[in-house]
This record gives structure tokens, C-alpha cells and sequence, in this order.
């Protein structure tokens, strides 16, 4: 599914997002960062590099003033240099690489979530030795990159499509969040009661705004949250399509497999290995 980003002027603390630069030595043009701690949410702030982060486990959900992107275990985000953005990291184990603009010529209009191919993971997970803070750099970490670089860069046309869109309009902007916060549960007329609106209204309006249906986006929502609670490997099948609102496991596992090219069970099995 393919939706254009859009700007999202109710979220003021983009605006004043904080900048963040990870160097201790300008002379190092790419370096990487390793995470395996505790639940956190960032904030809003903002990179002088590119940054592309790979999950090893655990789900991170990355919110821009264009999307909200869910980053599940093989999956990776692009993020370009200087886009606001604020992170939840649940029970994350990641490696994050960052490269300076000047070492490709990339798409840096919003993010996008990346299926991470072996080769590519393999090489994140060995980058790890070099930490984008050390003090000074060497001929065979600035070669690694650029090879990396090259690979990122042609890896981008491979997106794949674990985002929402965010509303600048604040009527469709609490039917999202309204939405998001009773996937279980949801209905047309239910959200339409709780923000105001005719159901022709919301069919005219949501369009619109998000460049989807509503229907569309609660599909696309409850997937992605299926996709988070998978992940955690403490759920049935069963239970997961439950909480994200399906009403059998059969629907959900074939809306599952048509998002995501595999059954639940195998995206599981999936994960855990990968673990």
C-alpha cells in the first residue's frame, strides 16, 4: 500500500526537536551505536547524519511529522539527516549506523522501513565495532562504510510498507488516535461518536488527509500492531488477532499474509530465530 507523506502541523514539539550529534571527533564520517537497555521513549530530536537502524529484537516505533513507522525484529529504519523524529524502543536490542550526508547522495524527504537482506544485517552487526563516538577513525572502518553506503543506497528502493500517516487536521488527527487506542473494538460509528462527525463526513475528510480510507487505516493499523505483539513471543496467534480487533484467527492470518508475504506463525518463528 502506498501512501504519500504528509506534513503534520499538530505536532509543534517537531519544530523545536533537539539536536543530537553521537561524535566525539568530527573527523569520523560514519560510526555505529549499539542499544540493549531498557524500555524508552527519546523525545523529539534530530541527527547531523543519516541513520539506519536495524532490529535484532524487540519492536521500535518511530514517529516523523510525515508517519509513524513500526520497526519489528529484521526490519530496519532510514532515517535522513536532520528529520525530527521521536523513538519508543520496546525491549529493543539494535545496532544504529549513522553516515555523513556527504557519503551518498540518498532521499531525505521521510523515512522509510527497509526489509533488512542478510548481507546487509550481517554487515550492520560487524560495523559494531566501530562506535560512531571513538576518538579517531582508520582506512579500513572508512572503506567498510563507504561499501555500506553503497549497499543502504540501493537498498532504499526496497521499502516496505509498516507506517501510517499522521493528520494535520485535528478532527482526523483524534479519529487516528482514537482509532489506535481501541483496535480491539473499533467501528466507523463508534469513532465518528466519539469525535463528531457523520460517517459520510469521515469518508469525505479521512481520504483527504491521510490518502487512505479509514478502513484502510485501521486494517494497515491493527497489522502493525499484530506485527509488535508477535514479536514479544508472549502471545497465542489467537490472542494477538484478538487484541488488534479480528474477529477469527483464519481472517487474521490471511489479512496477515497479504501484508506481509508469510503467516503469523511463521513471522514468529521468524523472529525467535533471529533472537
Amino acid at each position: 500500500m502506498a501512501v504519500s507523506a504528509r506534513p503534520a502541523s499538530n505536532l509543534p514539539l517537531a519544530a523545536g526537536a533537539r539536536y543530537v550529534d553521537p561524535r566525539t571527533a568530527l573527523t569520523v564520517r560514519a560510526g555505529t551505536v549499539c542499544w540493549d537497555r531498557p524500555d524508552v521513549v527519546t523525545g523529539w530530536h534530530r541527527h547531523p547524519y543519516h541513520q539506519v537502524e536495524y532490529a535484532l529484537t524487540g519492536v521500535a516505533e518511530v514517529e516523523t511529522t510525515g508517519g509513524r513507522y513500526l520497526v519489528p525484529p529484521q526490519q530496519a529504519i532510514w532515517i535522513p539527516a536532520g528529520l525530527p523524529h521521536a523513538t519508543t524502543l520496546r525491549g529493543l536490542r539494535s545496532v544504529a549506523v549513522f553516515f555523513e550526508p556527504s557519503m551518498m547522495t540518498a532521499p531525505a524527504d521521510r523515512a522509510r522501513v527497509l526489509a533488512a537482506a542478510p548481507v546487509i544485517r550481517e554487515m550492520i552487526a560487524y560495523a559494531a565495532r566501530w562506535p560512531i563516538a571513538r576518538p579517531v577513525s582508520d582506512a579500513t572502518a572508512d572503506a567498510y562504510f563507504d561499501v555500506l553506503a553503497s549497499l543502504v543506497l540501493e537498498w532504499l528502493d526496497q521499502e516496505t510498507p509498516l507506517w501510517l500517516p499522521v493528520a494535520s487536521d485535528p478532527v482526523i488527527a483524534e479519529v487516528m488516535d482514537y482509532t489506535n487506542k481501541h483496535l480491539d473494538t473499533v467501528t466507523a460509528a463508534g469513532v465518528c461518536r466519539a469525535a463528531g462527525l457523520s460517517e459520510r463526513t469521515l469518508r469525505r475528510r479521512f481520504p483527504a488527509e491521510a490518502g487512505m480510507t479509514w478502513r484502510a487505516y485501521t486494517r494497515q493499523s491493527r497489522l502493525l500492531r499484530a506485527m509488535a505483539l508477535l514479536a514479544e513471543h508472549d502471545r497465542s496467534v489467537i490472542d494477538v488477532a484478538t487484541a488488534v480487533g479480528f474477529d477469527s484467527a483464519s481472517a487474521f492470518t490471511r489479512a496477515f499474509a497479504r501484508q506481509t508475504g508469510e503467516s503469523p506463525s511463521a513471522y514468529r518463528k521468524r523472529a525467535e530465530s533471529r533472537a
